[in-house]
């Protein structure tokens, strides 16, 4: 009986710690996709999202993976937005 409270315990303790780090996991999942996508697109991921900053875009990275994927035309206009308005802020 005591090998399965221990066995119980145990189980919850790693189920508390995975659904955090499953949280971590995505969005990790979501910044690779990301990056791929910017780099098609001849942009870096931190001047991606630098440039999305900038142009007042503020779309979360697990929509921008999924336009990434499911709708590369839009994410083709804020790729557009990004680098317009990171190369105006450097032009200033």
């Amino acid at each position: 009986l005591r090998v399965v409270k221990e066995t119980v315990i145990r189980a919850r303790a790693t189920a508390y710690r995975d659904r955090r780090n499953r949280k971590r996991d995505f969005r990790s999942l979501w910044i690779i996709r990301i990056k791929a996508a910017a780099e098609m697109r001849g942009l870096s991921y931190s001047r991606f999202i630098h440039g999305l900053s900038l142009a007042g875009i503020t779309l979360n990275r697990k929509m921008l993976s999924e336009l990434a994927i499911h709708e590369p035309q839009i994410f083709d206009e804020l790729a557009a937005a990004a680098n317009r308005d990171r190369v105006e802020f450097y032009m200033d």
